[in-house]
């Protein structure tokens, strides 16, 4: 068998030479030792130009005829024994250098997994007989497993299990201390030193120690230990020594406290198309090992102050924002229940607790936000991570529901315009202000717009037109549903699975879903509990009505990674909640949007949808969402980054109370309304993150005639910038 490979470069012969010899290797590794490899040179008819051409002649390859051991240790050849099945060599595969070198790493985690603490990989040996014929080429191959040889020492012992003697804990230890001063306990076979008082509950502690007395050996129980430990939020990376005594360890386990108290202050510009520029500033105090079981419990305060893109929508030519919070994260799982054997701590569970306010005073509506969470969190394995939000409590009060149509001047204008139309009727006069020579008559807020409204619906006054009545009572739904107050009592879970192996990982896939329910609980007690209705027949909880839904999210992302740290990303997202029972409609804090730095950037926030409506309002939101993103990030000189991206993707309205047919996603009819947006990005890496200007241009434009779509805005003039930090996906 003979292959040819072909590639364009200068010809040199010394690399020509050396790539002959790195094929014929990678071949032997293979099996076919007898290959054969050359290069040859030959000339074209263009002046100072050749191609070089490599030919192998493979051969047979080599097949594994018989598989034997020479293993010295009596207890290794039996642990071997009794696990030879799992073997990656088999008889009659092909040779591959690869099987035996996993096969080498597959004993090495066994035998150090069953006792054998100190076993070393060079003790292990394939010894290779080869056996050629005319018909076939075989090998017989020979496992050699010697005893150990301790460094330094011409002694050679037999390897031998061990198990766990004593296990001493020494807690607020720094390097020198004087060990025989520290006073001493005993807790479930573990002896704990410590420095005139106990700081830390024993069993918080212990639980966090995989390594047991009278156990074997277990090497991933160690490392397991050392998740633990460092999972507290307590310690410094941990030090475990092992001092054997005939087949028995005496383990020591070294804990330096980290600092009790940490202050945090983070001060940060923003940008967005509400503020033309903003500050904010958070602080956080972190008190470690609170409670004594290496508990950790932060308060943190934020605020932020910005100066509005467009004074018109406010009375102010401010925004603000004030929170605070309380958040207790425990290291196990709080429940009135054991969860070990469902959750086992070597899976770094952790429970948390939070309680916070946010008080916006921004673009007109204001909003008081009051949450709880109780949720948990747990690593089945470094990649595989879940998070449950058990409880999520959500209370959003709108303090100024009265200025919806200064805030939301688009809604404003639509309603407006229908109005001109019967602006001479004396009934609505005093709907609308005193015109004077140059302007017409403008609906009053709040009252011109709400008796306007009122008028319409309940038939005051007759709509000229059935599309005008079905035009207010769309904007009359949504003041509604964007001024009334929330009360989201939900339930969520995620997981996410993670490839990525650390952060200059560039070669990665990462996959999210989450799940959402809300209103179930409440809803289940009105069965028992009577609650009260509002006109709508929705119930109430403390005068609010409760929110209902169902909600789930897809989210994939897969990196490439290439020479000169070239890069191809890719993101799909798709998303769904679905209101029911006590709902018709999503709150829109939980509603998807469209276009920004992180989403489609040919467009800002909000700006995008739903469907091929031509952004109607000014803040866009739906309860369906697909997006697909593809970027190719690229060096340009140091710590700048150049990137070509492509963007598409848009939102619907779905199962809810939506009548506008051109937001509504019917089928796959609706996928024609994906809009795309292409365009170009200069990235600067501070190393501890990544700031980023793009630019979009709206390449598919869905709000547009079917038939000036593509291209129709393809200029700077109609350009979007975004400013992001971080990469977007």
């Amino acid at each position: 068998m003979a292959q040819e490979h072909w590639r364009v470069a200068i010809i040199d012969t010394s690399l020509a030479r050396k790539s002959t010899n790195l094929l014929k290797a990678y071949y032997n590794s293979q099996g076919y030792f007898n290959s054969k490899s050359k290069y040859t040179i030959d000339s074209t008819n263009r002046k100072q130009r050749a191609h070089i051409a490599y030919n192998i002649e493979l051969g047979q390859p080599y097949l594994i005829d018989s598989l034997s051991t020479n293993i010295r240790s009596k207890t290794l050849d039996s642990i071997y024994q009794l696990n030879k099945h799992e073997s990656l060599l088999k008889t009659k595969d092909q040779y591959n250098w690869s099987n035996f070198s996993n096969e080498r790493q597959r004993l090495i985690a066994l035998f150090r997994n069953t006792g054998v603490y100190n076993f070393q990989e060079s003790s292990i040996n394939f010894d290779i007989d080869s056996i050629s014929n005319t018909s076939s080429k075989n090998m017989r191959i020979k496992l050699q497993i010697k005893n150990l040889k301790k460094r330094g020492e011409n002694v050679i012992t037999e390897y031998k299990v061990y198990k766990f003697d004593t296990i001493s804990i020494y807690t607020d230890y720094f390097f020198g201390d004087d060990l025989s001063k520290m006073n001493r306990m005993e807790y479930e076979n573990y002896i704990i030193y410590y420095k005139d008082k106990l700081k830390y509950k024993p069993r918080a502690l212990t639980n966090a120690i995989f390594l047991k007395k009278d156990s074997v050996y277990r090497e991933i129980n160690k490392s397991r230990t050392y998740r633990q430990i460092s999972n507290l939020n307590t310690f410094k990376y941990p030090n475990i020594t092992f001092d054997s005594v005939g087949n028995t360890l005496n383990t020591k386990i070294y804990l330096s406290p980290l600092k009790k108290y940490q202050l945090r202050i983070d001060p940060e510009l923003t940008h967005s198309n509400i503020q033309r520029i903003g500050t904010a500033f958070s602080t956080s105090l972190t008190t470690k090992n609170v409670f004594g079981g290496a508990e950790t419990l932060s308060l943190s305060a934020r605020g932020s102050l910005g100066l509005l893109s467009d004074a018109s929508i406010s009375n102010e030519n401010f925004v603000s924002e004030v929170g605070a919070d309380i958040n207790l994260t425990v290291p196990r799982i709080w429940m009135p229940f054991n969860t070990k054997k469902i959750i086992p701590p070597y899976m770094l569970p952790q429970t948390r607790m939070i309680i916070g306010t946010n008080f916006q005073k921004n673009i007109g509506l204001d909003k008081q936000n009051f949450n709880t969470i109780l949720g948990y969190n747990w690593s089945a394995t470094q990649s595989k991570k879940n998070a449950l939000e058990l409880i999520n409590i959500q209370f959003i009060r709108n303090i100024n529901p009265g200025r919806f149509f200064n805030v939301y001047q688009s809604t404003y204008k639509r309603l407006d315009d229908i109005a001109d139309n019967y602006q001479d009727d004396p009934i609505l006069s005093e709907y609308f202000n005193a015109p004077d020579d140059t302007t017409d008559p403008k609906l009053i807020i709040p009252t011109g717009t709400s008796g306007f409204i009122e008028q319409i619906l309940n038939q005051g006054l007759a709509p000229s037109t059935s599309d005008d009545y079905i035009e207010v009572r769309s904007i009359d739904e949504r003041q509604k549903r964007l001024t009334e107050n929330n009360l989201i009592f939900a339930t969520n879970f995620s997981y996410t699975k993670d490839s990525r192996t650390g952060l200059n990982d560039n070669n990665f896939h990462q996959f999210k879903i989450k799940l959402e329910s809300a209103g179930n609980l409440l809803s289940a007690f009105s069965n028992v509990i009577t609650f009260n209705e509002n006109e709508d027949g929705n119930l109430l909880v403390f005068g609010v009505p409760f929110s209902q839904y169902v909600k789930t999210d897809f989210d994939y992302i897969k990196h490439w990674g290439f020479q000169s740290q070239n890069v191809v990303a890719f993101r799909g997202f798709f998303g769904i909640a679905i209101p029911y029972g006590n709902s018709n409609s999503i709150p829109f804090t939980k509603s998807y949007f469209a276009g920004g730095s992180n989403d489609n950037r040919a467009w800002n926030a909000y700006d995008l949808g739903p469907g091929s409506t031509k952004s109607l309002n000014d803040f866009n939101e739906a309860n369906l969402k697909i997006a697909v993103n593809l970027e190719f990030r690229f060096p340009i000189a140091g710590s700048i980054k150049g990137a070509f991206f492509a963007d598409a993707g848009n939102i619907w309205n779905v199962f809810d109370n939506e009548e506008n047919e051109d937001a509504i996603f019917t089928g796959l009819s609706s996928l024609k309304d994906i809009a795309l947006g292409t365009g170009f990005g200069i990235r600067y890496d501070f190393d501890y993150f990544v700031l980023r200007l793009d630019t979009g241009f709206k390449t598919y434009n869905p709000e547009l005639e079917v038939s000036k779509r593509w291209f129709r805005d393809y200029n700077f003039n109609n350009a979007t910038i975004n400013i992001g930090v971080n990469y977007p996906f």
